[in-house]
């Protein structure tokens, strides 16, 4: 609709309103013209029947310069038009131009709220394993190539997931406090434009993927369905936290794949560790919004888990770090990466600090802790294979 509005509007100027005057300028200078030749024609002839009469020479040179004038001025009135045609079409392209980079300006800042941009927490938590699996399963710096697509990989499909969970959840997020104010359900992008998104950040994604190796392009397509079937879990099962972690957890294999063309069971042991953690960590997120989500009829784990929240979270957790340990075990690790997963651990005891009495403030730092849990880890992986070797 905006790309054709220009072409209209110079129609409008260029063709209507211009031609119009001068259809009136034309039918004027029909009528008046032929009246006043007609009457130096009387007025000539008057001329010679009176033998060069001074007064009727006068008015023969009046209707001459009456005629002259009325051509003058229809040329005159003919070009002021035109150039007052002119200068309404540069405002309205400079006004059009104004209008569409602020519509565009617009459009892209709510595209930018639809898929978190102001909110990267859910970027860094997916980030995080991915790096810590590439890095283990390079035994160092991972293959530049490798490592661009999968943190751009990450920023894509995070963003899609944000952008398809929202059109999953249109009709429940403006009963929640928290979500009432997010662009599709306050009305201000479209749920055509939510998907819109989507598919455009998967697309993406997918091509980057196809840089990879046929192993890595087959798995991707098992993200793709993890992570748009994720949103819609909540309505039908109390476990859509454990969908997630799948989701999220899936980066890690198939980085593992991408570098190495295989998969190890290191892998498979840093997939369920992530799929742990981020079960610990969204149901911490899903303590939040509990209350919204039992009046609205919406499932997680945190409804599920009740009263026994704090401890179910604990037990997870404790899993979780057992697996790490595994991880490093396997993985032949040293002091560095075993000093992470030790600050971790102390990381997850603040968290369950912060949840014990439920307040959802408390439990909303809680999750957002979990970035600090996933960074000390990826440091302690990193400087064991940039340090850890050079000492050893």
């Amino acid at each position: 609709m905006l790309s054709s509005l220009p072409n209209k509007l110079y129609a409008l100027i260029d063709k209507k309103y211009p031609q119009k005057a001068f259809g009136y300028l034309r039918q004027f200078q029909a009528k008046i013209k032929p009246q006043l030749s007609q009457i130096r024609t009387r007025l000539h002839k008057l001329f010679i029947k009176l033998k060069n009469n001074v007064l009727i020479n006068k008015l023969i040179l009046i209707s001459d310069s009456a005629i002259a004038v009325i051509d003058d001025g229809a040329l005159y009135v003919e070009k002021r038009i035109r150039h007052y045609s002119q200068q309404l079409k540069q405002t309205l392209v400079k006004t059009y131009k104004r209008a569409a980079q602020s519509f565009l300006a617009q459009r892209l800042k709510q595209y930018a709220l639809l898929i978190r941009l102001d909110k990267p927490i859910g970027i860094l938590l997916l980030l995080w394993p991915t790096l810590i699996a590439l890095w283990i399963a390079a035994g160092g710096w991972p293959d530049t190539d490798v490592l661009l697509v999968f943190v751009a990989g990450v920023f894509l499909m995070r963003s899609a997931g944000c952008a398809i969970n929202d059109y999953a959840d249109r009709h429940i997020d403006c009963k929640v406090a928290r979500t009432k104010d997010r662009p599709l359900t306050s009305g201000t992008i479209t749920e055509k434009e939510a998907l819109a998104v989507f598919a455009v950040l998967c697309i993406a994604a997918f091509a980057l993927v196809l840089l990879m190796n046929q192993l890595t392009i087959i798995m991707s397509l098992v993200g793709l369905i993890l992570a748009a079937s994720y949103p819609f879990m909540k309505r039908h099962h109390y476990l859509p936290q454990i969908h997630l972690g799948a989701a999220f957890g899936w980066a890690v294999p198939m980085a593992y794949v991408a570098q190495t063309n295989e998969l190890s069971p290191v892998a498979w042991l840093l997939f369920i560790a992530t799929v742990l953690w981020a079960t610990a960590y969204d149901t911490m997120y899903a303590m939040v919004d509990r209350e919204d989500d039992l009046k609205i009829g919406v499932k997680s784990t945190a409804i599920l888990f009740d009263d026994a929240d704090k401890l179910i979270i604990g037990v997870i957790q404790s899993i979780l770090i057992l697996s790490l340990i595994m991880v490093g075990l396997r993985a032949e690790l040293g002091g560095f990466y075993f000093t992470g997963v030790l600050l971790a651990s102390g990381l997850a005891i603040w968290q369950q600090y912060l949840i014990r009495h439920r307040q959802p403030a408390q439990c909303f730092q809680a999750f957002l802790n979990n970035n600090w849990f996933g960074l000390v880890l990826f440091v302690g992986v990193f400087l064991e294979y940039q340090i850890g070797d050079i000492t050893s």
